[in-house]
């Protein structure tokens, strides 16, 4: 099984350090989970979710020119939990254009709305003082 990006592996942990854990993966290679893609949630000390020898199952995410292997705890079960085809992905599908473009829309239609609302405790739009 050769190791690529993308490539879902069991491996155990062969050691631990403030930045990350240090992964043997099959065929002697080894990889590193840093600190950021262990868990979910904010992971203030590794040793709270892993130990040394522990077996974990890891998602590939960079392989680099000189031999270093970055590896993914949570991308491994992000991939494994996500449902699949679930008919509403319309978030996931758009292009970061369409969603700009929709959070403006919706943001100047509350502001407007907001203006209205806020003008009209004031007595109005054209009122002057003076």
């Amino acid at each position: 099984m050769s190791i690529e990006v993308g490539s879902k592996l069991q491996g155990k942990v062969t050691g631990i350090t403030k930045f990350g854990a240090f992964v043997e993966l099959p065929e002697g290679a080894t990889g590193l989970v840093h600190i950021s893609e262990v868990a979910d949630s904010y992971v203030k000390d590794i040793n709270e979710h892993l130990k040394i020898g522990d077996v974990v199952e890891v998602r590939v995410i960079h392989v680099e020119k000189d031999g270093k292997i970055g590896l993914s705890i949570k991308k491994a079960k992000e991939q494994a939990s996500r449902p699949r085809n679930k008919g509403n992905d319309r978030a996931s599908k758009e292009s970061f254009e369409q969603k700009i473009s929709r959070f403006l829309k919706e943001s100047e239609d509350r502001l407007a709305s907001l203006k209205r609302h806020t003008e009209s405790k004031r007595g109005g739009r054209g009122a002057r003082r003076g």
